[in-house]
């Protein structure tokens, strides 16, 4: 009766894991092939819990359950050998004994499989959410301080501690400074991260007319450096250097494309910014910031879908740990 139930909570089990499988092996083609938008921070979670459950009931329900059944065998065959001993038969080889032994002990591969990467998922998950995240940069918005196929790593604790999923702060740490680049869930779609540069702060009055940065009255110093060669488009572009916060950063500003904005999305605070055939001015709200790529004329930022709530901020990153191809591109960004 205790064996029959085993094996029904067994078979329950292992049907759940294998429908686990396949919904996530469907969940990341999708995701692979642009079907939809995929959420890792979400997938993490429910495989690190369903990774617990398993791992919960390996350690409290079905390794004692075997360590059990494999004590039977045991003693049932000692039984045996002891009967044969008795009556003169000799005694088999113990191997085959052993063996039964250990695949009674043996754990299932759904088992094996789940239970058994619990501790790593758990450990991926609690690393990437609170400590360090991975992100490849995907677009050239950033060029010439990070470059297409940049891998990066994203401080998760520099602004402070933040939930996973919510993305709710619930312990400070440094504040976002005019200069950070910095990382944070798209405003239009929270699925998305972006990666830009910060320039306006809570309160500033941010202007980029002619192709200058003016913040509360004062022009942004900037000096000209040598054309900069994009090896990707194969064309040179105008760089120089800007000084918005603590350290200088690269710009790409060709005087060539207009300053205009066309066609920005409506956005989360459009009455704070005037828009003019010289570029845009505006005005930051509490709690919001304004953002820039530093590939000025290829970079949809502020400029195009507003200001970047608080809420938002994903992290800092602070090093490019592989660029395939480029090996000299790694190293920390500061």
């Amino acid at each position: 009766m205790i064996q029959n139930k085993y094996a029904s909570v067994a078979q329950t089990m292992a049907f759940f894991a294998g429908i686990t499988y396949a919904v996530m092996a469907v969940y990341l083609t999708g995701w692979w092939l642009d079907a939809w938008i995929g959420d890792l921070n979400i997938m993490m979670l429910l495989m690190t819990l369903i990774t617990f459950i398993y791992w919960v009931a390996e350690r409290w329900y079905f390794l004692p359950q075997r360590r059990r059944a494999a004590e039977a065998i045991k003693h049932q065959l000692q039984t045996e050998n002891e009967e044969k001993q008795r009556l003169g038969i000799p005694v088999a080889d113990t191997a085959s004994n052993d063996e039964r032994i250990h695949e009674a002990l043996n754990q299932p591969w759904w088992l094996d499989w789940t239970a058994g990467l619990f501790p790593v998922i758990a450990i991926v998950f609690f690393l990437r959410s609170f400590v360090y995240e991975p992100f490849k940069i995907p677009s050239g918005s950033m060029y010439p301080t990070l470059e297409v196929g940049d891998f990066i790593l994203v401080s998760k604790f520099h602004y402070g501690i933040r939930l996973p999923i919510t993305n709710t702060k619930i312990f400070e740490n440094h504040t976002v400074k005019r200069g950070d680049p910095l990382v944070f869930q798209y405003p239009l779609n929270t699925k998305i991260n972006y990666i830009k540069r910060v320039v306006g702060l809570p309160g500033d009055e941010v202007s980029y007319l002619n192709k200058k940065i003016v913040i509360n009255g004062k022009a942004i110093y900037t000096e000209t450096m040598p054309d900069y060669y994009n090896e990707d488009s194969l064309r040179y572009s105008q760089q120089f250097r800007e000084h918005l916060g603590e350290l200088p950063n690269r710009v790409l500003n060709d005087k060539a494309f207009p300053a205009y904005i066309s066609n920005p999305t409506p956005h989360n605070a459009a009455e704070h910014c005037r828009y003019s055939a010289e570029g845009i001015v505006c005005k930051v709200p509490q709690g919001h910031y304004f953002v820039l790529g530093d590939n000025r004329d290829n970079s949809q930022d502020s400029r195009y879908w507003g200001f970047v709530p608080e809420a938002n901020v994903v992290g800092k990153p602070v090093l490019i740990w592989m660029h395939f191809g480029k090996l000299s591109r790694i190293g920390a960004l500061y």
